[in-house]
């Protein structure tokens, strides 16, 4: 079984070091790690450093380091617009891009989006957002926690369409994601719309600004899970799962 990961930025220098706050809490109280045990301690930005504990502390743990190494930022890099979901839909929806292997997720305020972020209720959103992605990125081990942007209009979507390789998942599109034309390098930006779908208007500034509308297959599923199937086509397809 792979040992738990857990988040520390700045990661330390040297052999030893004390993994405190919050993660070293859950580390020693939730999960009962004990002396010997092994654990992974990330930056959240590629450095992994495999380590085992070295003795439980009031506060968390010390532990020891055995190696560390530094994973690549994947090029291309993938990055997930999602509309806003409703209520806890929106977590999941976070979570899954996640663990599919999205690089940075944008949340996107589209025009039949149910949810909104009002006024405070923007930062208190995104904050839930970031924090979504982080624990995710801990349970599927990954190296480098997800970029959660801060929130986007349909306008902010458009201009950052025309900086990459963009695709909008449609139902009534005739090109399939599994055979579309991918960027080697740069970006991969999958744009994934509302319960309420995509209006004509958002379509025509996605495409305006060099988009190509795709489908994932017969079903029509939930926003909350839709970023999730085509993620899952994009790491195959990229040589992520290989």
């Amino acid at each position: 079984m792979t040992p738990p990961l857990f988040l520390l930025d700045p990661l330390p220098a040297g052999d030893e070091f004390v993994l405190g706050g919050d993660e070293g809490r859950h580390a020693a109280r939730v999960k009962r790690l004990g002396a010997g045990e092994p654990l992974l301690v990330s930056d959240g930005r590629g450095t992994v450093a495999e380590c085992a504990v070295a003795a439980v502390t009031p506060d968390g743990l010390r532990v020891r380091v055995r190696t560390r190494r530094t994973v690549p930022a994947p090029d291309p890099r993938v990055v997930a617009v999602q509309a806003l979901p409703k209520g806890e839909r929106s977590e999941l929806a976070v979570e899954l891009l996640t663990e599919l292997g999205a690089d940075e997720i944008v949340p996107w305020a589209a025009a039949r989006s149910i949810a909104q972020w009002p006024g405070p209720r923007a930062g208190k959103a995104l904050a839930k957002w970031r924090r979504t992605a982080a624990e995710a990125a801990k349970q599927s081990r990954r190296a480098w926690v997800p970029r959660v942007a801060e929130l986007a209009t349909t306008a902010d979507v458009a201009r950052r369409l025309a900086g990459g390789a963009g695709f909008v998942l449609h139902e009534a599109a005739d090109v399939a994601l599994a055979g579309a034309g991918l960027a080697g390098s740069g970006e991969v930006i999958v744009v994934i719309g509302p319960e309420g779908g995509i209006t004509a208007d958002e379509l025509a500034a996605f495409a305006t600004a060099g988009a190509v509308a795709v489908r994932l297959g017969e079903p029509v599923l939930r926003t909350s899970t839709a970023g999730a199937a085509a993620l899952a086509v994009l790491s195959a397809r990229l040589g992520r799962w290989g």
